[in-house]
């Protein structure tokens, strides 16, 4: 299992985005990247200077997103809809998608969902519950 580290997570988005705004050529995880970056011009600022990212902290009490954590959550969010893993989450996703009228603002929501997950994996020792993720989601496309 590749498991980069927080320092590789922030070179990545760096490297991403230096070719993005350098006209290189990406590899295809660079470009689901840039899109995403793309999406969210709040960030540009962060990943344009690779130093500053790699000495970043961020708190909640900076009242500021972490832009590594949440560009990362888009594409764990893309990669599970891709594949439909866990199964059932692609159609949960297109739901949630029709109801919020895009793409982007159904990943927003599957992040609080995502977190959910993982927080409570975390706190029980227990592996992640794909299902209460899933149900998570579903519940949002109905409400």
């Amino acid at each position: 299992m590749f498991a980069p580290s927080q320092l590789d997570v922030r070179r990545f988005f760096c490297e991403a985005d230096r070719k993005r705004r350098g006209g290189d050529v990406l590899a295809p995880i660079e470009a689901l990247a840039v899109d995403w970056i793309a999406e969210h011009p709040e960030y540009h600022a962060d990943l344009a200077d690779l130093d500053a990212a790699l000495a970043a902290v961020y708190t909640v009490e900076d009242g500021r997103s972490n832009p590594f954590l949440h560009l990362s959550m888009h594409l764990s969010i893309s990669e599970q809809v891709g594949i439909d893993q866990p199964p059932g989450i692609k159609q949960a996703f297109e739901l949630l998608a029709a109801r919020r009228g895009s793409a982007h603002a159904a990943h927003h929501e599957m992040m609080d969902c995502l977190g959910e997950m993982i927080w409570a994996s975390q706190r029980s020792g227990l592996p992640p519950d794909g299902e209460a993720y899933i149900a998570c989601v579903r519940r949002r496309a109905t409400s």
